[in-house]
């Protein structure tokens, strides 16, 4: 089976198990956890091959932290001082290291804190917004795997020019390809009754929610090629590690909460 047509149906696999736990906010809840857990992992191991472990520890209970926080609506509350007591950890526990690398073992945990805790908290916002997280949870994870499916689909079947030398099998055709697609499709679903979005919110959330998820696809890749690896693990056919899966959620997220306001449906 050809590469792309196993990336394609494995990406419509881990989507619809995906979008099964969206119904119930514990099983949602439950696969943020394991999500933020397997990234985070991934991302330590990227660490070590630059030549530097990061602080494990502080940074498992900094990830969960930002969840649960996050889940029981405490984050606006208690953000700061989870922040100072994660840089105070970070910095003290860094020092029984070895001196070199204290620089890059620091740097390394404040990072993988902010990229998957910080990030991954976004999907528990929206999940939990009151009356509509459901539909708009199903509607962003959508919007994202539509633009990971729509760029390969298109690029394989179109593609001529390279996007970046940062990931060089990405196309200038797939990026657009799935732009337009996307905010298609962001403005086909959100005639949906539950979502009674206007055109130009569904476009405009489409539009932005694609190129961020673009985005957070080629930040992963930079951290790949820096790190000297084609995928950060191997647990999914096709496609990598859950980090090398779910790196275009974690920006896509984010931008698209921040869109909820931009455009309105959310009070600003």
């Amino acid at each position: 089976m050809p590469l792309a047509v196993r990336r394609v149906l494995t990406g419509l696999l881990v989507a619809v198990i995906g979008i099964a736990t969206i119904f119930s906010p514990y099983t949602f809840f439950a696969l943020v956890y394991l999500i933020g857990m397997l990234c985070l992992y991934e991302l330590s191991q990227l660490c070590e091959r630059k030549g530097q472990s990061l602080e494990y520890p502080v940074a498992v209970v900094a990830v969960l932290g930002y969840i649960t926080l996050a889940i029981f609506d405490l984050l606006h509350k208690w953000e700061g001082a989870l922040l100072a007591g994660i840089t105070i950890a970070t910095f003290w526990l860094g020092m029984y290291g070895e001196q070199k690398g204290y620089f890059a073992r620091t740097a390394y945990t404040l990072l993988a804190v902010f990229y998957i805790g910080k990030l991954l908290t976004y999907f528990v916002f929206i999940r939990t917004i009151p009356g509509e997280g459901l539909v708009l949870t199903l509607y962003v994870v959508i919007l994202i795997a539509m633009t990971d499916i729509s760029a390969m689909v298109v690029g394989s079947l179109v593609g001529r020019h390279q996007l970046t030398k940062v990931s060089p099998k990405k196309t200038v055709e797939g990026s657009l390809g799935a732009l337009f697609i996307v905010m298609a499709l962001g403005w086909l679903l959100g005639s949906y009754p539950g979502l009674h979005l206007v055109w130009w919110q569904g476009l405009s959330l489409g539009a932005v929610t694609s190129l961020a998820a673009q985005a957070g696809d080629l930040v992963e890749s930079a951290l790949k090629r820096d790190a000297g690896v084609k995928d950060a693990g191997s647990m999914i056919q096709g496609h990598g590690g859950v980090l090398d899966r779910f790196d275009s959620y974690l920006f896509g997220g984010m931008a698209f909460y921040g869109m909820l306001h931009l455009v309105g449906v959310l009070p600003a």
